[in-house]
């Protein structure tokens, strides 16, 4: 299962009344590339497929594909705000490490195998 939290469940919300998308569900997956080698992404999306696992939390409807589900099963979705501003923040369980940008992650088999983390803007040159 993929959650929000409350702050997440409240922004997402915000933004499919903004774009007038309320039909619409937080699609959320995972795509090779990073400094870590998986890196999350996230979309309106009103067209499930039907093998997508689909939740509902919070009162917004989540979307995850198969392969991506393996990999974000038990993962938390949150809103947090920084110095640059806010963002969505994924809490994966699945992540054995994670680059310093927290958008790129390796599990513990190894898989997602990343590159030099020069491709991470947190990268110190």
């Amino acid at each position: 299962m993929v959650t929000l939290t409350e702050r997440a469940a409240t922004e997402v919300s915000a933004l499919l009344e903004k774009q007038q998308k309320t039909d619409h569900a937080l699609r959320v997956w995972i795509s090779g590339g990073g400094c870590s080698g998986f890196q999350y992404g996230m979309a309106l999306d009103n067209e499930p497929d039907t093998d997508d696992k689909a939740f509902e939390s919070h009162g917004v409807k989540v979307l995850v594909d198969p392969m991506s589900f393996q990999y974000l099963d038990g993962a938390e979705i949150d809103f947090v705000d920084t110095l640059m501003g806010g963002g969505f923040k994924v809490n994966n369980p699945n992540a054995a490490s994670t680059c310093g940008c927290g958008h790129s992650f390796q599990t513990a088999d190894g898989a997602g195998e990343g590159s030099d983390c020069r491709s991470c803007s947190s990268a110190q040159y």
